[in-house]
C-alpha cells in the first residue's frame, strides 16, 4: 500500500481518463460504423489492449472514410 501512496495521482489520473475516453469512443465507433479497414474484432482488441495508441491508430488507419 505504501507504493500507491507514492504515485503522483495529479499527473496519472488525467492520462487514465484520456485512455478510458479514447477506448470507449473507439469501441462505440467500431460498433456503429458499417465498415472498417480490417476486421472489427481486430480493432476492438487493438483499442482495448494497446492502451492509448490503439484507439488513435483506429481513428487514423482503421476507419474508412464514407
Amino acid at each position: 500500500m505504501d507504493q500507491l501512496a507514492n504515485i503522483p495521482w495529479a499527473l496519472v489520473a488525467p492520462l487514465l481518463v484520456l485512455q478510458l475516453v479514447l477506448a470507449l469512443l473507439a469501441i462505440v465507433d467500431i460498433v456503429r460504423i458499417y465498415e472498417t479497414r480490417g476486421p472489427k474484432w481486430m480493432w476492438v482488441l487493438i483499442s482495448l489492449f494497446v492502451n492509448t495508441l490503439g484507439p488513435i491508430a483506429y481513428f487514423i488507419i482503421g476507419r474508412k472514410s464514407q
